[in-house]
């Protein structure tokens, strides 16, 4: 009679030692970026525990049934985390860490020149990020201030979608300085543009005739808004004559444009500046 009682008995405390050894997992289903993680586990005993993370994996040993935190340092990434704990047996489970808030920002300004009066020709980029370098998923609001060369400072509010916002804007008429700073939080980014001259507007030449040899002359070289163009923009001169057809490319100085031609009998003169046309000359010379 004893036999049988021995069995169930040893059957009872193999199942009871099984039970001891169940393990069980549980973390919060979303986590911040930074912040320290606690994991609940049941069982009794020690176990070894894995947190394997997008860009790192610990492991350590652990005693059952008690809280379990995940330090903050140790979840910097954002992305899907995976805690194990393995004793007897194994049991894991999975959780997400997002981004903490807005700390950071990237800002991209295209292109570095731009001539003056252009539609659509200045692009403005950011990209939002927390203090871990991961990119702020969830949407925020960016402010841009632009101040304008000897002109009112403008604000717009961009929102990110997937951590980017953008806008485009045209060019000013006046050439200068155009300043665009982006920011976010106390974290704020400058950037600038240089707004030039846009193409030569009303482009006129004289000639004085001096003997064998004609000399050109343009007046002050402008946009059609009044801006003058930069020094070293090229301006060509053209000569048609019993000798052919000859150019000449000279660079604006304090912005005129000066060339010397020798003449073969009646010449036709013109001058151009990039797309640009000038008036048309006549000039006689001897052959």
């Amino acid at each position: 009679m004893q036999r049988p009682f021995l069995i169930w008995c040893a059957i009872c405390a193999c199942a009871l030692s099984m039970a001891a050894q169940e393990i069980d997992l549980r973390a919060p289903s979303n986590a911040t970026a930074g912040k320290d993680i606690p994991i609940s586990t049941s069982g009794h005993g020690s176990a070894t525990f894995y947190l394997v993370g997008p860009s790192r994996a610990l492991k350590r040993t652990i005693q059952l049934g008690q809280e379990i935190t995940i330090s903050g340092n140790d979840v910097t990434v954002s992305g899907l985390y995976q805690a194990i704990a393995c004793g007897s047996t194994c049991a894991h489970t999975t959780f997400q860490v997002t981004p903490s808030a807005p700390a950071r920002l990237s800002f991209f300004l295209h292109p570095s020149r731009v001539p003056v009066s252009s539609g659509s020709a200045i692009n403005a980029t950011a990209f939002v990020f927390d203090r871990f370098h991961n990119t702020v998923l969830k949407p925020a609001k960016v402010d841009y201030r632009v101040s304008l060369p000897d002109g009112p400072t403008m604000t717009r509010i961009g929102q990110t979608t997937r951590g980017i916002t953008w806008f485009e804007m045209g060019s000013t008429p006046k050439q200068g300085r155009l300043e665009i700073i982006a920011s976010i939080g106390e974290t704020a980014e400058p950037r600038i543009i240089q707004q030039v001259a846009s193409d030569a507007c009303g482009l006129r030449m004289t000639a004085t005739p001096a003997g064998r040899y004609v000399k050109l002359e343009t007046s002050a070289i402008r946009d059609c808004a009044g801006n003058p163009l930069a020094d070293g923009t090229i301006v060509s001169f053209t000569k048609t004559d019993d000798a052919g057809r000859s150019t000449i490319d000279t660079p604006i100085k304090k912005d005129k444009a000066t060339a010397q031609f020798e003449l073969n009998g009646r010449a036709r003169l013109s001058v151009a500046c990039g797309v640009a046309l000038g008036n048309e000359l006549e000039a006689g010379g001897r052959p």
